[in-house]
């Protein structure tokens, strides 16, 4: 089994509880954290036998910039589904979505949300 990560994935996007957090938007971090079965790419070299990592930033990238959820939670649940039904290889996923100087009535960094998920 092997692991896949893409980290410090950065979008501005418009999602948020609040209406004006939908207008002004934030920036968005995330990282993805993606197990598979790399022996047939280690061998053959070839990205045909390898989960591809560009592929899986293009579906990131789409779900944040295209969409407009309410929740961290409906994002990253979002990015896992449309993975896992893209990549028939994938065995397990965790992202980890960080929204930067959320806006909760004081100096806070950022807000994440971390979940995983399983192959059945």
């Amino acid at each position: 089994m092997g692991l896949i990560q893409i980290e410090g994935m950065e979008f501005y996007a418009y999602h948020g509880h609040y209406p004006e957090e939908k207008i002004s938007g934030h920036k968005f971090l995330i990282d993805l954290s993606m197990w598979t079965d790399t022996s047939k790419a280690e061998l053959s070299d070839s990205i045909s036998d390898a989960l591809n990592y560009q592929t899986a930033y293009i579906i990131v990238k789409t779900c944040i910039e295209q969409s407009n959820y309410n929740l961290l939670e409906r994002i990253a649940r979002t990015i896992l589904d449309t993975l896992f039904e893209k990549f028939l290889n994938l065995e397990k996923a965790m992202i980890k979505i960080r929204k930067i100087n959320p806006p909760m009535g004081g100096q806070i960094n950022s807000v994440s949300v971390s979940i995983e998920k399983y192959r059945d």
